[in-house]
């Protein structure tokens, strides 16, 4: 396993990090004892960056991460976030603060590594920064979290909200992959002049950079949709999988300390731990960015409107 400084934060972090919702039964159910078995698998195989939320299955992945770190809780860096819950979102100075008490109970711990703001595109600015960043900065004086950082959707929103901020990270999902690499425009520059750790999660895409099939509720333009065959096809013609490439190409940006992707059962953390060092034959790199130049960064929008902030256009 590789391991990146995360930010000024001085902590080395695994560039693949163990996303916890599928834990939670987020997606599909998993017994308790094999989700555990993969969290240990992680663990114990080089995995030191564990991230997960109150939101993941309505508190469940953070119940389970508890159990699964009882005697391990020292060999990792463990993130949560507050502000997102299953039905509703609350960015209010309380709810921070109520919240980090919440999930270290859940986590058996008196203390996370790293606590976040919850996709803060949801909230209004005014309360993002006037209630729920100073609540934070709070939990961070206590030592209940030793950093705090943003999540969210739509980079341009979450790097005009870091040039306001002392934070320490910012998690992106969605925004560097095969299909996308918006991340660059602002956030990896913005990341090198104030110093936060950059983070990126979903390097498959909601699962179109995999084998799988497609959810029904997944959101991309169908044009996107409809080039996960024309990538499993290429790929395979390279005697590879398309997920272990999407990884490894996710992985490798030397900006982006850590890529998070969501796993719960130990054949898929086995999996993912062996793409990461799997090297990407320079040709099929070259025949993916011919075949996904038509739908390049064709992504949705989440959130409150005027917090999708629309890209500069180059005139």
């Amino acid at each position: 396993m590789q391991y990146r400084i995360l930010g000024k934060t001085e902590l080395q972090v695994s560039v693949l990090g163990f996303g916890v919702s599928p834990v939670g039964n987020v997606f599909e159910p998993v017994e308790e004892s094999e989700a555990i078995n993969a969290l240990h698998y992680g663990i114990d195989n080089g995995i030191n960056f564990f991230d997960v939320a109150p939101f993941y299955g309505d508190t469940l992945a953070e119940t389970r991460l508890g159990k699964a770190l009882k005697g391990k809780r020292q060999n990792i860096i463990l993130a949560t976030k507050c502000c997102r819950y299953i039905d509703h979102f609350d960015f209010s100075y309380n709810r921070v603060i109520k919240g980090i008490d919440e999930s270290l109970q859940r986590l058996q711990t008196d203390y996370v590594d790293l606590f976040q703001l919850h996709d803060i595109e949801f909230g209004s600015e005014e309360q993002v920064l006037n209630e729920a960043m100073p609540a934070i900065m709070k939990v961070k004086e206590s030592g209940k979290a030793r950093f705090v950082g943003i999540t969210g959707l739509p980079v341009r929103y979450l790097a005009h909200i870091a040039r306001q901020a002392g934070i320490d990270t910012v998690l992106s999902w969605a925004h560097f992959n095969l299909l996308e690499d918006e991340i660059n425009d602002e956030l990896v520059p913005l990341s090198k002049e104030k110093g936060f750790g950059l983070m990126n999660a979903a390097p498959f895409l909601q699962r179109i950079l995999t084998d799988a099939p497609l959810p029904e509720w997944h959101r991309s333009p169908q044009a996107l949709k409809d080039i996960q065959p024309v990538l499993q096809a290429l790929c395979g013609k390279y005697g590879l999988s398309l997920s272990d490439v999407a990884l490894s190409y996710a992985v490798s940006h030397p900006a982006i300390a850590t890529t998070i992707a969501g796993m719960c059962e130990v054949k898929t953390v086995e999996k993912n731990i062996k793409a990461v060092d799997i090297a990407i034959p320079p040709g099929l790199l070259t025949e993916i960015n011919i075949a996904v130049a038509p739908v390049k960064n064709q992504m949705w929008f989440e959130g409150r409107e005027e917090n999708n902030i629309p890209k500069k256009q180059v005139s």
